[in-house]
């Protein structure tokens, strides 16, 4: 038996149905165990960040892409002792390639600036 069976649950629903080209899923549930919501939880999977990229975002507002995963989660977001949190960045894969690319071009002008406060 997997010790992380939400987790699995979640990666095989994502993935069956949107098809992600990027897929990260992140279990911050020790994190928040403390909290006085989760005393008493018998899980140790509530809280999950989770980054998707996807072809099936393309034409869909934030607002919608995030409704789509969250049918696709009903069921763990519903049950007792189920997911209490959900943090989601949804991408098509266009978006991700121009934030990288945003991010090559940032991480070059502070290794510039650094060159030239050096010199």
């Amino acid at each position: 038996m997997s010790m992380t069976p939400v987790e699995d649950t979640v990666r095989l629903k994502i993935t069956e149905a949107l098809k992600p080209s990027t897929l990260e899923i992140y279990n911050d549930s020790a994190k928040h165990a403390h909290h006085k919501a989760m005393q008493g939880s018998v899980s140790r999977e509530t809280h999950f960040r989770i980054s998707i990229t996807s072809e099936a975002f393309k034409s869909k507002m934030q607002p919608a892409r995030h409704r789509i995963v969250y049918a696709l989660l009903k069921e763990e977001l519903d049950r007792a002792g189920g997911i209490h949190a959900l943090q989601l960045k949804t991408r098509t894969p266009d978006e991700e390639e121009r934030q990288i690319a945003r991010e090559k071009a940032e991480q070059g002008e502070l290794m510039a600036k650094v060159e030239q406060d050096r010199g």
